[in-house]
């Protein structure tokens, strides 16, 4: 059994042997056992992989790692205390590496410094195919995978847990799309509100509301057409179970563009460097850099405000004359203002969504005396950020460097239209598509 074969039982006995499990019609040794025989006696030599064949077998001994885990804590007396107790006998290859051994090689050997367990990286942006932003015929953006099959793989092989993985990899390409327009600007040379970036500011305004627009309509749908709350929060979630005590399991606040995109427009949390950094172990290599880099530099707002001779306290302490006479001088203003009001609501759109799936369901569970899950709890996210910590991120965002102009934008200037199209100089409308390629 080659890793072709080896992917192709994780994409379809696993998620059957889970769901007998979770089911209560198996016992956890089971899955031990088929492992052995199907998965862990047949891996081959790291060394013998390619980088890409590597990452696609990350992505798939991911599925696995988390599914021991998960049984193991849930089945054993203080497990949860001890997990790493979960991978104890699990051995891989012919040479009979212990399983957490095997794994850490295989993410060394992809060459992206990958974590020594299953992580944003794996679940999402591999794991899921090729994303394409387009504007109108413009790609503006792709975000590709590792696999060529067109399938998402998924813990259950339920159509929601892939319908999940699909939102959220569509949403960093977005923010993908977002930050490759700014990111031009915090070059030294580069003007701040010259035409060019005008123009690159409204596009990023245009994504981020479609970024916007992609989680509202999945909290709308019903839940069969999306994922059941229940289910994301005791069969999905449930998942992302610590391989050791004090590992980062994954999490959507590992999404390295949405980091990005924080330290590109600032963020008003004095602790965000170190909350950033803390996550830093999970994150690859390219992106530990490129963050590194962006937290060393002003943020774009500030130098804005430094190219018209000003700065967030002048602009605070500024009256409404003073204020409008540096809209008249300076048009640029509003975009950059516009860019800020949506990253906002980009970010109340998420936390929609964290209250709708987590939040709100738990807090109905402890009010009707239901209590929490043992494994990971559903009272914060899996990185351990509450509902309060995210509320006071949507504020930060809400409260940004530009906010003192909110009285002084008119109606008028406050929105441009439809934010998810844009005319181009003859007229025509072109829309923001989010596709999964193939």
């Amino acid at each position: 059994m080659g890793p072709e074969q080896i992917g192709d039982w994780v994409l379809h006995e696993l998620p059957r042997l889970n769901r007998m499990i979770l089911q209560e019609d198996a016992p956890t040794e089971l899955l031990h056992a088929e492992l052995e025989e199907h998965v862990l006696n047949h891996l081959p030599e790291v060394a013998q992989l390619t980088p890409l064949q590597a990452q696609r077998l990350v992505v798939n001994l991911g599925f696995v790692g988390a599914s021991v885990a998960r049984h193991y804590q849930e089945h054993a007396p203080g497990g949860v205390k001890h997990p790493e107790l979960a991978f104890e006998g699990l051995t891989a290859g012919a040479e009979r590496f212990p399983f957490r051994a095997y794994f850490a090689a295989l993410a060394e050997h992809t060459g992206t410094g990958h974590y020594d367990r299953d992580s944003f990286a794996s679940l999402v942006r591999w794991n899921v195919g090729r994303i394409r932003v387009l504007l109108g015929d413009e790609v503006l953006a792709e975000l590709p995978g590792v696999f060529e099959d067109g399938r998402i793989r998924s813990y259950t092989g339920t159509a929601g847990e892939e319908r999940f993985f699909l939102l959220v990899k569509q949403g960093e390409a977005v923010e993908l799309a977002v930050n490759e327009l700014l990111c031009p600007l915090t070059r030294e040379d580069a003007s701040l509100i010259c035409e060019d970036a005008r123009h690159r500011v409204r596009i990023a305004t245009v994504l981020l509301d479609a970024l916007r627009r992609l989680m509202v309509d999945f909290a709308s749908l019903p839940p069969e057409q999306a994922m059941p709350a229940e289910h994301f929060m005791d069969v999905f979630r449930q998942f992302a179970a610590h391989w050791t005590l004090d590992d980062i399991p994954p999490s959507g606040a590992l999404d390295p563009e949405a980091l990005k995109r924080d330290f590109l427009l600032g963020i008003a949390v004095d602790d965000y460097d170190r909350q950033a950094r803390r996550l830093f172990p999970a994150l690859l290599d390219a992106e530990r850099r490129e963050l590194d880099t962006l937290m060393s530099m002003p943020t774009l707002p500030e130098r804005v405000l430094a190219a018209i001779g000003t700065d967030p306290h002048e602009l605070r302490l500024g009256d409404d004359g003073d204020l409008r006479r540096h809209l008249a001088h300076h048009p640029a203003l509003i975009d950059w203002y516009r860019l800020l009001q949506m990253h906002a609501r980009a970010a109340g759109a998420h936390l929609m969504l964290s209250k709708k799936f987590l939040f709100k369901p738990q807090r109905a569970r402890d009010a009707a005396g239901l209590g929490d899950r043992e494994l990971v709890s559903n009272r914060a996210g899996t990185t351990g950020m509450t509902e309060t910590f995210l509320e006071r991120l949507t504020r930060a965002r809400q409260n940004h460097v530009l906010a003192p102009l909110r009285p002084v934008i008119t109606a008028e200037n406050r929105e441009s239209g439809p934010f998810a199209e844009v005319r181009s100089a003859g007229g025509a409308t072109r829309r923001v598509v989010v596709e999964l390629a193939g």
